[in-house]
């Protein structure tokens, strides 16, 4: 009894070669996504600090140069709140790719490997179906641990989005009142 033929296994080799340079792509684009956002905070970062430095220079007395040093603690920080907020974007949409991807080969080899047992069962000789039950019975265990611990990563990464937007929004509450707090002085 032969189970693969060298059409399926050909085949089954191009699928995942397919999707091996499938994932490559998306982690070369989350990769690109996070040098175009680093080269862009460098710019940014450079024309600014340039342009402070040419204030700091015009200011006329040490009261108007710490009022201008203080209006520049506020947008800092959001810039700082906002890099992250992006880094963590890309990473997040990476990730999210990475699993759209798994999930696809799960329920793809899971079809297949049901397929498989199935056709062995048709095949196996009279008396073995307690053994085919058995496999049967471990790959509905499988998939069942599998999508019970699916679910909880799901609620672990909602939850972790949840805590960052929190953390985001009371960061940046704390540097607006650092601001007007420096901005008072």
């Amino acid at each position: 009894m032969s189970f693969l033929t060298p059409e399926q296994l050909a085949s089954a080799h191009k699928a995942n070669l397919e999707t091996l340079f499938g994932l490559t792509n998306k982690a070369f684009e989350g990769i690109e996504k996070l040098v175009e956002l680093n080269l862009q905070v460098v710019k940014t970062t450079l024309e600014e600090g340039a342009s402070n430095a040419q204030k700091a220079l015009t200011a006329k007395d040490p009261q108007e140069f710490l009022a201008l040093q203080a209006n520049l603690v506020q947008p800092a920080a959001e810039k700082v709140l906002a890099y992250g907020r992006h880094l963590y974007e890309i990473a997040s949409n990476t990730q999210a790719e990475f699993s759209k991807v798994a999930e696809s080969q799960l329920a793809e080899n899971s079809q297949k490997l049901q397929s498989m047992v199935d056709n062995i069962a048709k095949n196996a000789p009279a008396g073995s179906e307690s053994a085919v039950a058995v496999v049967k019975s471990a790959i509905s265990a499988a998939n069942s641990a599998y999508d019970s611990v699916h679910k909880a990563t799901k609620q672990a990464v909602e939850l972790a989005e949840t805590n960052f937007a929190a953390a985001t929004n009371v960061a940046t509450k704390a540097a607006q009142q650092a601001s007007s707090r420096a901005a008072k002085k």
